[in-house]
């Protein structure tokens, strides 16, 4: 018997965990950790367990980009 997976709700996309995220950058699962723990990637954590928002991670993406058009990086 195949378990019947609930629809996504409209504009909600599932959370990833620490392993998905570390896929999407290519990197380790202990570098998302770190990236949460040092509060530079936001996290969602809810009954022991921590999710990462995908549109976070695309934030996180947009922020740590290299070599963007002129004028387009945050003052720091």
């Amino acid at each position: 018997m195949s378990r019947h997976t609930p629809p996504e709700p409209p504009g909600i996309k599932p959370l990833l965990t620490y392993r998905q995220a570390a896929d999407v950058l290519g990197v380790t699962e202990r570098s998302i950790r770190n990236y949460v723990k040092d509060g530079v990637l936001p996290a969602v954590r809810f009954c022991g367990n921590v999710r990462i928002d995908q549109s976070d991670l695309q934030a996180f993406i947009e922020r740590n980009k290299r070599g963007g058009s002129p004028g387009t990086e945050d003052a720091a």
